[in-house]
């Protein structure tokens, strides 16, 4: 058994495990308690498990335990909080932009980083960050008015 010291939603934490190539995924649900990101295929398909790794959106089933630590790793529930939720955060829900919730997380991380490197985004460039994001309930045209009206621009 090893430990690995993650930096997690602005502060530390340690981990530990038996070996370095368990998925990120693994330790931020099973050993820190964070259920936002989701496993969904474990292929780093559907987007579900997405975080953010150093202010980009990584697949976090995909990312090794080892290959995370020393590195900022945010989830969704670093974001914001329930009393001052990120922006983005807060578009989704004033957009309703949720069915069942499942591929939440992953929108919502991935939008966050879209965000932080264009922050007015077209709707094409939106479309084209969600690529790999699956939503089986079809609430793409609500999560790409959120993107819209957390950029500032009127939701089309």
């Amino acid at each position: 058994m090893a430990q690995y010291r993650l930096m997690v939603n602005g502060g530390t934490q340690e981990v530990d495990a038996w070996d370095g190539d368990m998925p990120l995924l693994y330790a931020l649900r099973n050993s820190l308690g964070l259920h936002a990101a989701k496993y969904g295929c474990g292929l780093g398909q559907c987007g579900a498990c997405t975080v953010l790794v150093e202010g980009q959106a990584v697949r976090s089933c995909l990312v090794k335990l080892s290959d995370a630590v020393g590195k900022r790793i945010t989830t969704s529930e670093g974001l914001g909080t329930p009393e001052k939720p990120h922006p983005v955060q807060a578009a989704f829900i004033a957009e309703q932009a949720a069915q069942c919730g499942y591929c939440t997380n992953g929108m919502v991380m991935t939008s966050a980083a879209l965000l932080a490197r264009n922050a007015r985004p077209t709707r094409t460039e939106a479309q084209a960050a969600l690529a790999g994001n699956l939503c089986r309930c079809g609430s793409h045209d609500r999560v790409l008015k959120a993107i819209a009206r957390a950029s500032g621009q009127e939701a089309a």
